[in-house]
This record gives structure tokens, C-alpha cells and sequence, in this order.
């Protein structure tokens, strides 16, 4: 596969940051060893609601994997034949990471419902210890991924992740501790329906964002009709058309579009002004067509 020369390759990539990938790959471990301790422990105590946390946190472990993959094969140079790179397979791999999350939480639901219908025997304490360490260990790696996750999307997801699987263990020791004081054991499954429907709403806006992506939709914090106005602003620019707006991949949007400048003498000024605009909307790869006359009806 032939790569592009060095002068070819300005393609915008979201920065791998290794302090970054270092905070991701210590919480990955972390998290691995919590989830086969709260599997272990949902098959000794007959929890679902624990079993749902494992489910949960099994996703979210293949969701850390999948992005440190990502992001260092998103940093390999563009190709003749990929011009943009890698940069998308983050994409790819979210959108695998979405369709497996709401898998899991339909199964969770289905168990759930069969609970229901017919309650089994839970050994609470165990599920009450286990929770617990599952607790503290997410609030631990959360606390690892917090500094600097504003700065790092993929930080700032995993961050997200471990927020939701210690609402799921805070979830499961909640029912745990019911089920000790009352005996009341529809508590597990009705704990894991919650669960369920927690990975069910993150699954749904993860692949939704990746299909608005692949789709090169118009990013939502991006006004088009704000875009046209501010390049038609532009002194010396008669006209705006075929204008287009998308995200290439996470923290990576482009524009492009054709401008009518009638004085060819101004096209350099025309250029670094809309450049300079552009930045205002948080849109780093900007191409422009400059025109004399218009070439689209």
C-alpha cells in the first residue's frame, strides 16, 4: 500500500496523548479483575443484578480496548488509497461497542422478566461484599481518569464508563442490602432492570453518534445556516453554496464549500479570513473552492 508523501499528509488526527493511554491501560486491568470477581461472585450468589454489573462492565473493559486500539491505529500515516488514514475505525469500533451493549442489555431485561416470574435464592451477603468492592474499585479507576479527561475524548468516554458501572455496583449493593433487611429478593431483578435500562440509553446515543458520523450528518453543535452566514460575512465574498460541514472522527470536523469572489486579487485574504472563522466553530480542516462565477444552480 502506497503512502502519500509527507507534503500530502496534513490530515487533521486527534492527538494520542501518552499519558493518556497510560491512565486507560491501568484501568483497563483494574476494571478486568473487577468484572471476572463480580461474574464469580453473580454465579456463587445467584445475583443478576450483580451478573448485569459484570455484563456491563465486560462491555465497557472491550469499550477501553477497542479505543486504545483505536487511537493508535488512527495515528498511521494516509495512504494513496485511504487519504484520510485510519482515523475512522474509532468510529467503527464505537458502533461494534454500541450494537454489543444493547444486546447485552435486551438478554439482561429477558432474564430479568424470567426473575420475576420466577424468583430464585440469593445469597446477599456475598452479593452486598462483592458489589462493594466493585464500588470502591470503578470509584478508584474514575478517580485515575478524571484529571485530564476534559482534555482526551477518548479519556473522557472511559471516564463515563466507569461512572456508569459504579452506579451499576451502587445498584446491585443496594439490592443486596434490601434483600438482608427485608428478604425481599424481587429487589435483584428489579435493580438489573435499571441497569439494563442505564446500558440500553448509553448504547442508543453511542450508536446514534456513529451513525450521524458514517452518514457525514452536520455535527449537532454545529449551526450549517450559522456557518453560511459567517463565511457570507466575509468582505469581498459575493456567495456561499455546496456548503458542507461533518466530523471525520471524534474531535476532528471539516468544512467545505464553493465561495463566489469576483476580485481574484483578494482570494488569499478571502481564504485565511474564512480559515480564521471557521476555528470559531471548533472546525480545523476547512477546503474552499474560490469561484468567479457560480457553478451551482
Amino acid at each position: 500500500m502506497a503512502t502519500l508523501p509527507l507534503e500530502a499528509q496534513c490530515t487533521h488526527r486527534a492527538p494520542l496523548r501518552a499519558e493518556s493511554a497510560q491512565r486507560m491501560t491501568v484501568v483497563l486491568a483494574l476494571s478486568a479483575l473487577v468484572m471476572m470477581a463480580e461474574a464469580v461472585g453473580a454465579y456463587l450468589s445467584g445475583s443478576l443484578a450483580l451478573l448485569a454489573d459484570a455484563g456491563h462492565m465486560l462491555v465497557d473493559v472491550g469499550a477501553l480496548a477497542l479505543a486504545l486500539l483505536a487511537a493508535r491505529i488512527a495515528q498511521r500515516p494516509a495512504t494513496a488509497e485511504r487519504s484520510f488514514g485510519l482515523v475512522r475505525f474509532e468510529i467503527l469500533a464505537a458502533l461494534i461497542n454500541g450494537a454489543v451493549l444493547i444486546a447485552v442489555a435486551v438478554g439482561i431485561g429477558v432474564e430479568a422478566y424470567r426473575r420475576f416470574q420466577s424468583p430464585g435464592t440469593i445469597r446477599a451477603g456475598l452479593l452486598v461484599g462483592i458489589a462493594s468492592v466493585g464500588l470502591v474499585a470503578n470509584l478508584g479507576g474514575a478517580t485515575i481518569l478524571h484529571r485530564g479527561h476534559g482534555h482526551s475524548l477518548n479519556q473522557r468516554g472511559a471516564y463515563l464508563h466507569l461512572v456508569s458501572d459504579a452506579l451499576g455496583s451502587l445498584g446491585a449493593l443496594a439490592a443486596g442490602v434490601v434483600i438482608l433487611a427485608t428478604r425481599w429478593t424481587l429487589a435483584d431483578p428489579l435493580v438489573s432492570v435499571g441497569i439494563a435500562l442505564l446500558i440500553l440509553g448509553g448504547a442508543w446515543r453511542l450508536v446514534k453518534e456513529c451513525v450521524d458520523i458514517l452518514l457525514e450528518a452536520t455535527p449537532a453543535h454545529i449551526s450549517l445556516p450559522a456557518v453560511h452566514d459567517r463565511i457570507a460575512a466575509v468582505p469581498g465574498v459575493e456567495s456561499v453554496h455546496d456548503l458542507h460541514v461533518w466530523t471525520v472522527t471524534s474531535g476532528v470536523v471539516a468544512m467545505s464549500g464553493h465561495l463566489v469572489v469576483k476580485d481574484p486579487t483578494a482570494n488569499q485574504r478571502v481564504l485565511e479570513d474564512v480559515q480564521q472563522r471557521m476555528e470559531g466553530f471548533g472546525i480545523a480542516h476547512v477546503t474552499v473552492q474560490l469561484e468567479r462565477d457560480p457553478t451551482c444552480e
